[in-house]
């Protein structure tokens, strides 16, 4: 086992690490940017390490700031946490490179899924189900407007190395083609440096449910339940819950074993996840995997009762898995807690809390770094934490988060609290039927 991790990231992640390293036993380091040196997780840690200022290139992205802060404080492993650098090919190689171990996937896994164009390809010759479109990246408009054309509109471009619906275009009609692949392309380019794309069905009425999955160095996968996470805005995700008000026994079989196969094609090792659209008939079509832990893992740890990063340091370590599925036994639902204004287009809206009160009682999580008298940095991510509520069905679970939600004072700053309030008590959420274009109907003057 690994007697000290570096944590290579900031915010709650770095501290929910920092527990369960504590709890095994393992030493660790976090590393912070100037504008994080008063942040929980540098407080938590047993050491800490000054890798930068602010912007995200010169300090969790600086690949040798990160290497050197391993080296100079003995760390034998790196925990990447999500975002960041924790599918970053380069990372992963030069950590194996310079005898680190990297808590996540090799840089060939990586590599393999990282491009969406040919993460589709291993899939569909995995037997995986996929949306019917380009075979890899288009060559010119021309061919874009053939495919679609045998497809049948509506068609979606989607950048290959994309990510929170950047380079990404809905096209309804063969005369919008033109104007929607110079703007995905010129998008992606700006956002990703790689203006490549490729054409997809645009899947109605759809659901986006992911199987979290588990898979060891001896070639053992297996599945851990799925997670639902229709509720999102511009392909943000806001809740996340398990199991899904969608799922059937029967579909839960057939993307469990779908997403196997998926992960096996790769030989996957850590933990990870296959992500699926879900149409109104339950056909399921892979969209891309996340070779790393979540955001929204916490979960799948509450109706399973399972560690999930305790079982990524176990399988980095060289530890085989069990091979269990396992199926969910409660229902939990996961609101991210966001310093946005949810009035003004979901603005960010960092500033100091002034004052801080987190719900607790049964039931209830709440993972988070901020504190009272915090500050938040405009240089990262908005959300500050997560609030994570489990109960025996889907009805106690909702109840239990409105009900949770109304103890979460934080004040000095807009978050999107209100917006998760009034979701509770909307009829067609708390019914289940939703998809992932719930949002764009949603009234959110009345916040």
């Amino acid at each position: 086992m690994f007697k000290k991790i570096l944590i290579a990231n900031r915010g709650e992640i770095a501290l929910r690490v920092i527990r369960t390293c504590r709890e095994m036993g393992i030493k660790t380091v976090a590393v912070y940017s100037t504008a994080d040196k008063e942040s929980l997780h540098v407080r938590f840690a047993d050491e800490a390490v000054c890798i930068g200022p602010p912007a995200s290139r010169d300090s969790y992205l600086n690949i040798p700031n990160l290497i050197a802060a391993a080296e100079i404080t003995n760390a034998d492993a790196i925990h990447p946490g999500y975002g960041f650098l924790s599918e970053n090919a380069d990372f992963s190689r030069i950590c194996r490179e310079n005898g680190i171990k990297f808590i996540g996937a090799s840089p060939e896994m990586i590599n393999a899924m990282g491009d969406k164009a040919s993460a589709k390809d291993t899939m569909k010759k995995a037997g995986v189900p996929t949306i019917p479109g380009s075979d890899g990246l288009l060559d010119s408009i021309e061919q874009g407007k053939k495919i679609a054309a045998k497809i049948k509109y509506p068609v979606i471009l989607k950048a290959t190395a994309g990510g929170g619906g950047r380079g990404m275009r809905i096209i309804k009609a063969e005369e919008e083609f033109e104007k929607a692949w110079n703007d995905a392309r010129t998008e992606a380019k700006a956002a990703f440096g790689n203006d490549g794309v490729y054409l997809e069905k645009f899947v109605e009425e759809p659901r986006h449910i992911e199987i979290q999955i588990a898979g060891d160095q001896f070639g053992t996968v297996c599945h851990l339940s799925e997670r639902d996470c229709s509720i999102q805005r511009r392909h943000q995700k806001l809740v996340e819950e398990a199991p899904s008000p969608f799922m059937t026994e029967e579909l839960r079989e057939k993307m469990g074993k779908a997403a196997i196969a998926g992960a096996a094609s790769i030989g996957y090792e850590g933990v990870g996840t296959i992500e699926f659209l879900v149409d109104k008939n339950r056909d399921f079509y892979f969209m891309e995997m996340n070779t790393r832990i979540q955001v929204e893992h916490p979960v799948t740890e509450e109706v399973i009762n399972f560690d999930l990063i305790k079982e990524q340091i176990k399988v980095a370590a060289g530890i085989a898995i069990s091979g269990k599925n396992y199926l969910p036994k409660l229902h939990a639902m996961e609101c991210r807690i966001n310093a946005e204004d949810p009035r003004k287009d979901f603005r960010p809206a960092p500033g100091k809390i002034t004052v801080l009160h987190v719900p607790g009682g049964h039931g209830v999580r709440v993972d988070t770094h901020v504190y009272a008298g915090y500050q938040i940095p405009p240089n990262y991510d908005s959300m500050i934490a997560k609030l994570i509520t489990v109960a025996q069905t889907r009805e106690e679970c909702v109840v239990k988060m409105k009900r949770a939600l109304s103890e979460f004072v934080v004040e000095g700053i807009k978050t999107t609290i209100p917006f998760h309030l009034k979701l509770m008590d909307n009829e067609d959420f708390k019914a289940g039927n939703f998809t992932t274009k719930f949002l764009e109907s949603f009234d959110f003057s009345t916040l």
